[in-house]
């Protein structure tokens, strides 16, 4: 819809929808590590106005360049917003009573899953899209102004210059390459140009190689941006891996959720986003009851254990979605992997946290948040392979198609003629299986989910329960603590 009003093409097309989570992804690690240094307060307020600014652009966009610059800077903002937040969180809580914080925490946060996908889908089909950067205003001021006037933070006592001395910038910028060249090709690769193309096979293996290199080299700064010591412990490591895996899974999953719906049952942008308010009402609850749980129990692992199977099961059972199929199939694995999500959106926090040292529980936080929107982007990434990969050699075996469908020969307008389809006249012939072969390219996606699933689930049984009854508060806690 965007793309069209805009006169975009479909290589703009596609760096407006990958370009702000590319941006946010890119600016965790990064903000974390400058916010352990010149302290949390700059950052955080720099990241607010780097969002407002954003959605100012992309609100008045009048061409897809300017609105992918919009994105780009609403992704650095609302990245460093996200990570943040929830590094401040550790810093002015003990160990002992984060639980109950996160839980609380976790309510505006998770809320978002079920606001975000309905709001943005009602604006987009019943007013204009411009109101998805008009609506962030509101709520990036009032944050901005809260934070300025009420957050007090023990300050670090040392000079700006020896601060910025201390800053590990060529970590930064090879994060910054590597994650970048690493991550595109994966999302392009079958969309865009071919798997066997040097346009994705050399910079994958550039930015692999690059990713390589910074681990070994992060041994050298004096505060890196990945520091060795938040690795060394088993449990913060397969931590690390199970949020990178539950980030993949939430982010990948309910976007192609919202486009089988829209494909498979011809749905509405906003009936599809009502269609999966299952899953995203679960991931709600579940996430506060699982820092609750945690509060009250004062363990981990069990609970971290069992969640992985719930949201395994269920994106296993969306692969069996069909056209006709009963309501309690279609909603009953919503709620299963709503309750996964749910409970791993919160709990990964506590053996991070539980494994390092009190000094480190922000960066800890922020690596570890990191990892989980960087999951997101590969989640998203290998969704598009395979669902790509495989609606090409679906629709290759129909031949010819009619005109009205002969532009989906063309495997990378796939996903933008999707609201299109319920236009089409369905008598058409071969309209019954183009639809099918949406439906089992959308099958292949949440089977691939499925599998990082599983590897979530196999990590968590390294980890250790480890005591939570710590009553120290972070370097940078609440000023008078």
């Amino acid at each position: 819809m965007i793309t069209h009003a805009l006169n975009g093409t479909t290589l703009e097309a596609f760096w407006a929808s990958l370009c702000f989570l590319l941006a946010a992804v890119a600016v965790m690690p990064i903000i974390t590590s400058v916010s352990d240094i010149l302290g949390r307060k700059i950052p955080l307020y720099a990241s607010f106005i780097v969002l407002i600014t954003g959605s100012i652009v992309f609100a008045n966009a009048n061409s897809m360049n300017i609105l992918i610059l919009g994105r780009v800077l609403q992704g650095l903002g609302g990245g460093g917003i996200d990570v943040l937040g929830e590094v401040i969180l550790a810093d002015i809580t003990s160990l002992k009573e984060r639980p109950l914080y996160l839980g609380l925490f976790s309510i505006p946060m998770a809320a978002g899953a079920i606001c975000g996908p309905i709001v943005g889908a009602a604006l987009a089909e019943k007013a204009s899209w411009r109101w998805i950067g008009w609506i962030n205003l509101p709520f990036g001021v009032t944050g901005f102004l809260l934070f300025l006037f009420f957050l007090r933070l023990k300050p670090i006592k040392n000079t700006l210059a020896f601060k910025i001395s201390r800053l590990d910038w060529t970590g930064m910028v090879l994060f910054l390459t590597g994650s970048t060249l690493f991550a595109l090709p994966l999302s392009w690769a079958g969309a865009l140009y071919p798997w066997t193309s040097y346009k994705t096979l050399v910079p994958f293996i550039i930015g692999f190689i690059v990713l390589i290199f910074l681990g070994f080299y992060e041994a050298r700064p004096v505060q890196p941006v990945f520091p060795y010591r938040i690795f060394k412990n088993r449990t913060a490591t397969c931590t690390l891996v199970g949020s990178f895996m539950h980030g993949a899974v939430l982010n990948g999953g309910l976007l192609y959720l919202l486009l089988f719906f829209q494909a498979t049952f011809q749905n509405t942008p906003f009936r599809s986003a009502i269609e999966v308010l299952p899953i995203c009402v679960f991931l709600v609850i579940f996430s506060v009851f699982g820092a609750v749980s945690v509060e009250v129990l004062r363990k981990y692992k069990l609970l971290t254990i069992a969640a992985w199977p719930c949201l395994t099961i269920g994106f296993g059972l969306f692969a069996l979605w069909k056209p006709g199929v009963s309501d309690g199939m279609k909603y009953g694995p919503q709620v299963m992997a709503g309750v996964g999500l749910g409970i791993l959106f919160t709990i990964c926090t506590f053996p991070m946290n539980a494994s390092q040292h009190v000094d480190d529980a922000g960066l800890a936080i922020g690596i570890m948040v990191s990892f989980r929107m960087f999951g997101s982007m590969i989640g998203l990434a290998i969704g598009s392979t395979v669902f790509h990969s495989v609606f090409e050699q679906r629709i290759a075996r129909l031949g010819q198609l009619p005109f009205e469908l002969a532009i989906l020969h063309d495997v990378r307008e796939a996903v933008g003629f999707i609201p299109s389809l319920r236009k089409i006249n369905h008598s058409l012939p071969a309209y019954d299986a183009v639809i099918e072969s949406y439906r089992v390219s959308f099958m292949a996606v949440f089977l691939a989910l499925t599998g990082m699933g599983v590897i979530g689930f196999i990590f968590s049984f390294f980890i250790k329960e480890l005591s939570l009854e710590n009553d120290e508060v972070g370097r940078q806690g609440f000023e008078g603590n």
